[in-house]
């Protein structure tokens, strides 16, 4: 349980996946003008995530490493197809984006018709991706560890593009220069709460 809170905690503050990594920034920068919108868009992403990673960590684990077919007969244990990774990270991906874009426009047209093309884009969100390719890379011991990462991560990005939409809807009574208005100010307040989020840094998880 320990370990459970450590991978969660450090994934929302210290290994944030926008103010850490700059992943899916294209979404955070032009779907963060409302609150509203900007919470449906991360509890999707948030979704996909807390699917796609575990699913791909089994995939990986059972049938992409170096022996991992092992459990299918001892004659596989040399079969290594660890080159199909990304090949079958984006096929799992795009699966899971499809229901998720097909469940909202069902239940919430109002959200499917403010997210417009960004909701198919998760597809080819930077930070998906990144989820997947980081619990690769870190090389988690247990599904719980990965659905740990996985959620941290979303939740981690749900903040910050919720943040960044709180204050983006407060800019509108301020008097910003007429040459920061919109991205220019968003990417200056971006670099500001990643300063913020690196004093997570200190604390040991």
């Amino acid at each position: 349980m320990g370990a459970f809170f450590n991978i969660l905690v450090r994934s929302v503050f210290v290994d944030n996946m926008i103010f850490a990594f700059f992943l899916g920034m294209c979404s955070y920068l032009a779907v963060s003008k409302t609150v509203k919108t900007s919470f449906g868009l991360g509890v999707a992403v948030t979704f996909v995530l807390l699917v796609t990673v575990p699913v791909n960590y089994l995939i990986d684990r059972y049938l992409l490493q170096p022996g991992a077919l092992r459990w299918v007969s001892e004659s596989l244990a040399g079969v290594d197809l660890s080159f199909l990774s990304l090949i079958v990270f984006i096929a799992v991906i795009a699966s899971i984006v499809q229901m998720v874009e097909m469940v909202v426009e069902r239940f919430s047209p109002a959200l499917y018709n403010a997210l417009g093309v960004f909701l198919p884009l998760i597809a080819v969100n930077c930070a998906i991706m990144g989820g997947s390719l980081f619990m690769q890379q870190r090389a988690y011991g247990s599904l719980t560890e990965v659905t740990a990462f996985a959620l941290g991560s979303g939740t981690g990005w749900l903040l910050a593009i919720v943040g960044i939409a709180a204050i983006r809807e407060k800019l509108r009574y301020s008097q910003v220069p007429a040459a920061l208005r919109g991205v220019g100010v968003t990417f200056i307040i971006t670099g500001l709460m990643g300063m913020a989020f690196m004093a997570f840094m200190g604390f040991k998880i």
